[in-house]
């Protein structure tokens, strides 16, 4: 038994072996570049690893946080000022910072994101993923607000063109953007109003 122990570590060992070396030439290959788009063998152990690290206990927690439209209007507004400039409004990923990560901002309207459990969601948006861009945020935001955010991630795939539009008013806004803004509003205030019309017709 000690002796089919000692192959199985040997074996082990070895296709670990194997597997730094395949990944050191990969590198040297292409480098480590951002700009490369994940394979689908990467894809699928970086998912594998994510469930891993993710504690049993907490795949099975409930959403305490009840669904209601207001609460939804709170999650909606908080993911449009702190997630979207990732995520999009409307959770798609497709945005300049989105599609620059390693790996991509997902699409999270699709099974991959949808098919975990609300647990799951509460573990990633607090304590982040580690090689990603997502950060934790845990201790910056209260639990309470996670678990909306999950019933929200929840709603992005009935997100209508009404919710999305809102969002886009609350979205971050660089400087040179609000003073675009402002401009435009300047200039609108200083068209002259139009001449009032006359409300004595003459005969």
């Amino acid at each position: 038994m000690l002796r089919i122990g000692y192959r199985i570590l040997a074996v082990v060992g070895l296709l670990a072996v194997a597997g730094l070396a395949l990944g050191v030439v990969a590198v040297r290959q292409s480098g480590l570049s951002a700009r490369d788009e994940p394979g689908a063998v990467e894809a699928r152990l970086a998912r594998l690893v994510r469930g891993v690290a993710i504690p049993s206990a907490v795949r099975s927690q409930v959403n305490p946080v009840p669904s209601t439209r207001e609460t939804l209007v709170e999650a909606r507004a908080h993911f449009a000022d702190h997630c979207a400039s990732c995520h999009g409004n409307d959770g798609s990923g497709q945005t300049a910072l989105g599609r620059r990560l390693y790996p991509r901002a997902p699409d999270m309207r699709l099974p991959a994101t949808q098919s975990l459990t609300d647990g799951e969601l509460f573990h990633v948006i607090e304590n982040g993923i580690r090689f990603t861009g997502m950060p934790g945020w845990g201790g910056e935001v209260s639990p309470a607000v996670s678990w909306k955010l999950v019933l929200f991630i929840r709603h992005l795939p009935r997100l209508g063109p009404e919710e999305l539009l809102e969002m886009e008013r609350l979205n971050p806004r660089s400087p040179g953007e609000w003073r675009e803004l402002q401009q435009d509003q300047e200039f609108l205030q200083s068209i002259p109003a139009g001449p009032a019309k006359d409300s004595h017709h003459s005969h």
